[in-house]
C-alpha cells in the first residue's frame, strides 16, 4: 500500500466526498487558499475561505446542513471553538432532536490540537471533552493516516454533527492508506496491539507513544495490549470491556488534562462493568491541569511519555519501576522566570 501523511490523507477524503456527493462543500479559515487543488476541481462555490469569524462559520454550517447539504468547515485550533460553542452545542448538536427528527444535521467541524508545533496555549487545548459531554455530537480523534482518511470520510457520510480533532504533531506523519475505499466505522476502536498483561488505552498521537512504551516493556517481559479508541463519542465500550477482562490491568494515556476527561469516563466504564476481573486499580497518565506551554522543550514535559507510560503499568503490575519515573509535571514548572 502507498505511504501519504495524515494531512494527504484528509485531502483525499475530502476529493473523493465531494466527488461521491455533490451536496458535500468545505469552507472555513484558509481553506482555499490552503487546498487549492479542491478549488481547481470543484470550484469556487464549493470551496470557500470564510472571514475570521468562528461563530457565523458554524453557524452557517448548521443552516447548511438543515437545507440538505453535507458541509465540512475547517475552524483551525480547537481553542477557536469557544467562539462557536453556541452555533455548534446549542444548535446544531440539539436541533434534529427538538425537530423530533425532522431534520438531520450532517455538518463536519475539523479543528487542529495537541502539542507539537509551540503555537502555545491560546492555540492549543485538549477540549475533546468538552464535546463529549455535548449531547448529539460525535468527537473522533484518529492516530493514523489510515484511520484519518476513513474516519473523515464516514463523518461526512452521518447525519449528525461530527468534531473531526486533528493531532497536529501528525500532520506529516506517513503511514500506510489504501487505494481501495476503507471506511472505519464511527464507534469502534481498533486493537492497535495485542497483549495478555496489561491494557493501556488512548487516542491521537498518545496511542504511538504507548506503542514504543508497548515495544520497551516487551523487551523487559510485560505484554502490553494497546487500545486505539479512534472514536471518543460513541465510545466502544464493548473493547474497553473486553480487554479489560482480558488483563485485569488498565492504564488510561491522553494528552488532556485529567480532572473531568475522557480517561475518567472510561475508567468509570470498567469500574462498574468489570470490576471482578481487576488485578488492580484502573490508572490514568495525562497532562498536567495547565495551559499548554510554547516552548517544545516544555512540551515534551507536558505530555505523558514512554518513560513515564512505563513507569505506570510497572505499577500496576506490582513491580518496582522499570524505569524512572518522570515526575510530576507542576504548573509552576511550566512557567520561564527571569
Amino acid at each position: 500500500m502507498p505511504q501519504i501523511t495524515v494531512n494527504e490523507a484528509i485531502g483525499q477524503a475530502l476529493a473523493e466526498e465531494m466527488r461521491r456527493d455533490p451536496r458535500v462543500l468545505m469552507f472555513g479559515e484558509g481553506v482555499a487558499t490552503k487546498r487549492k487543488d479542491l478549488v481547481d476541481e470543484f470550484g469556487k462555490l464549493r470551496v470557500r475561505n470564510t472571514p475570521l469569524a468562528e461563530g457565523i462559520i458554524a453557524g452557517t454550517a448548521a443552516g447548511a446542513a438543515a437545507t440538505g447539504l453535507r458541509p465540512v468547515v475547517d475552524l483551525l485550533f480547537a481553542p477557536f471553538l469557544c467562539f462557536a460553542m453556541d452555533e455548534i452545542v446549542n444548535s446544531a448538536g440539539k436541533l434534529r432532536y427538538i425537530s423530533g427528527g425532522q431534520f438531520a444535521f450532517p455538518m463536519v467541524v475539523i479543528a487542529m490540537t495537541g502539542c507539537g508545533w509551540t503555537v502555545g496555549a491560546q492555540h492549543n487545548h485538549n477540549l475533546e471533552a468538552w464535546f463529549v459531554h455535548s449531547p448529539g455530537l460525535k468527537v473522533v480523534m484518529p492516530s493514523n493516516a489510515a484511520d484519518f482518511k476513513g474516519l473523515l470520510k464516514s463523518a461526512i457520510r452521518d447525519d449528525n454533527p461530527v468534531l473531526f480533532f486533528v493531532d497536529m504533531a501528525l500532520g506529516y506523519v506517513p503511514g500506510e492508506v489504501s487505494e481501495d475505499e476503507q471506511l472505519v466505522p464511527l464507534g469502534k476502536a481498533a486493537v492497535a496491539r495485542e497483549g495478555t498483561d496489561v491494557t493501556i488505552i488512548s487516542y491521537a498521537k498518545m496511542v504511538n507513544t504507548c506503542l514504543q512504551a508497548a515495544e520497551q516493556l516487551a523487551a523487559q517481559g510485560v505484554s502490553a495490549e494497546v487500545i486505539d479508541l479512534r472514536s471518543l463519542k460513541p465510545l466502544d465500550e464493548e473493547a474497553i470491556l473486553r480487554s479489560a477482562r482480558k488483563t485485569g490491568r488498565v492504564l488510561v494515556v491522553h494528552e488532556a488534562s485529567r480532572m473531568c476527561g475522557v480517561g475518567a469516563e472510561i475508567s468509570a466504564i470498567i469500574t462498574e462493568h468489570a470490576f471482578d476481573a481487576l488485578k488492580a486499580p484502573v490508572l490514568r497518565l495525562t497532562g498536567p491541569d495547565t495551559p499548554a506551554p510554547s516552548s517544545y522543550m516544555l512540551e515534551q514535559a507536558f505530555i505523558p511519555q514512554p518513560d513515564a507510560i512505563i513507569a505506570s503499568v510497572s505499577k500496576l503490575m506490582g513491580k518496582i519501576a522499570l524505569r524512572p519515573i518522570q515526575p510530576e509535571v507542576q504548573p509552576e514548572a511550566l512557567t520561564l522566570t527571569t
